[in-house]
């Protein structure tokens, strides 16, 4: 019977890596023959997310991971959050280390929000459970990427203010949702025992981790964007049989793959798909965020799952919004 057992959970063990294996290679098969099947395409579509990265994503995230990396490193980041803590502590009751990763989370934008949280982490400025927590909802679309870029592709019939709540008013309530009901509801969820703080680097020194750390971040992100971006001449070439299914399916996967080049393709005519997607960010920032946090021991499922609900609010809440003012 203990034979029989053992050899049941090796064979389904072995079953699963040959599916798992047997599924990547089909992956694999099917981009390499759409990207040789639709090279303009392909070329066109990686374009598209090299040049959003250059143009957007370096100039508005890389001098903020070089700041927020210094601040962390030279053990600032407290004392930055001060300025807040009349703000936030009395909505979340948190101590500074963790208001400092929701400021940078909704001020500088996605992916800054992991990416704080597993340095914090890392450095021993939070707990394991804290940055859990921290990750279910300060990882969010930044205000400047969204004012500057995404606006640009909305009805200009609604007023600002509504978009600026579905973006950051809904994941702060989440927030607030997960602190009192799942959550200790009093300091202690930020006092827990941490590890051993270092002592902070010079000045110089912290600099040049800093920027180091900060090339590294965004490169990543850059392969994400290219290379997610690319995976768009999929939708082309499996519904290429399809073609009156291939136009409505085209841009919700495009977003749902990678959300910028993704609002790009779906210009003025699909504001619900966008919005929509914008919380989760698309897989493309899972992926990135994933790699923000790929040294630690943190879950990237839990944070998928969190962003999913958030899109979920943000579908209700935006087909009301454009309803009301009769843009869907």
């Amino acid at each position: 019977m203990y034979e029989y057992t053992s050899f049941s959970l090796l064979w389904g063990d072995e079953m699963q890596k040959l599916i798992k294996k047997s599924g990547l290679l089909l992956f694999f098969v099917i981009t390499t023959y759409a990207i040789l099947r639709y090279p303009d395409t392909a070329l066109s579509y990686a374009l598209t997310g090299l040049n959003i990265w250059f143009q957007k994503m370096i100039p508005t995230l890389f001098p903020f991971m070089v700041l927020s990396g210094m601040m962390i490193r030279l053990h600032l980041s407290e004392n930055f959050a001060g300025f807040f803590r009349p703000l936030l502590h009395p909505l979340f009751r948190l101590g500074n280390r963790c208001l400092y990763c929701i400021v940078i989370g909704f001020l500088c934008g996605f992916p800054m929000g992991a990416k704080v949280t597993a340095d914090m982490y890392q450095y021993g400025q939070l707990s394991k459970k804290e940055a859990q927590f921290l990750l279910s909802f300060c990882n969010n679309i930044g205000p400047v990427f969204f004012t500057g870029f995404v606006l640009a592709f909305l009805p200009t019939q609604i007023p600002v203010a509504f978009y600026l709540f579905g973006m950051y008013g809904i994941p702060l309530l989440y927030g607030l949702l997960l602190r009192y009901f799942f959550y200790e509801q009093n300091d202690s969820v930020c006092n827990a025992v941490r590890r051993s703080m270092q002592k902070p680097p010079a000045f110089a020194a912290a600099l040049d981790a800093s920027i180091v750390s900060g090339i590294s971040s965004i490169a990543k992100l850059g392969g994400y964007m290219i290379f997610f971006n690319l995976l768009n001449v999929l939708p082309q070439l499996l519904l290429s049989a399809m073609p009156s299914l291939s136009g409505s399916c085209r841009i919700p996967v495009s977003l749902f793959m990678e959300i910028t080049g993704g609002i790009a393709l779906a210009g003025k005519n699909h504001p619900l798909f966008i919005l929509t997607l914008l919380p989760f960010g698309g897989l493309s920032c899972i992926a990135q965020t994933y790699s923000m946090i790929a040294d630690t021991d943190l879950s990237i499922l839990p944070y998928t799952f969190h962003k999913l609900c958030q899109s979920a609010l943000a579908l209700f809440y935006y087909t009301i919004v454009l309803r009301i003012f009769a843009c869907l």
